[in-house]
């Protein structure tokens, strides 16, 4: 008996194959049919989410910088660049209250230059979740 991924990995993994080759821009949806690009809901005030998101774009992740930032619109701009070429990509992070008064936040990535991005956008919104999972989690551990 062979272990063989489920077919469910598999398109996932062609999706994430044909978007790097064709796309240069991903955005987190609630649906997203790739996991690592669904919006994030938090069961913490906006404050506490704005304070970590706003902290890990400005200083907490490597290459990145804050372009601009307005609470009162929940929107973070900032520019990532590149490790190798270092081309500048734009990044734009919007965090807002959902219909459940729960802090959603949504992430995007759009390449300046070029037809497809080999997956630098779509693993650059991932790893910015991440790290915003575990900062929110330990800030709302810290309070509680």
């Amino acid at each position: 008996m062979t272990d063989r991924p489920s077919s469910g990995w598999l398109q996932i993994g062609i999706l994430r194959l044909h978007r790097g080759l064709t796309e240069n821009r991903v955005e987190t949806d609630r649906e997203a049919a790739d996991p690592r690009l669904r919006s994030r809901t938090y069961a913490v005030p906006f404050d506490g989410v704005w304070t970590e998101a706003l902290r890990l774009a400005d200083g907490g992740l490597a290459r990145w910088s804050v372009i601009r930032a307005d609470d009162a619109r929940g929107e973070i701009e900032a520019e990532a660049r590149t490790l190798l070429l270092r081309l500048v990509d734009d990044v734009r992070v919007t965090i807002r209250l959902d219909e459940n008064a729960q802090t959603r936040v949504d992430v995007s990535s759009r390449s300046r230059k070029g037809r497809g991005d080999f997956g630098t956008n779509a693993r650059r919104v991932h790893r910015f979740l991440t790290r915003l999972d575990r900062r929110v989690a330990g800030a709302a551990e810290r309070k509680g």
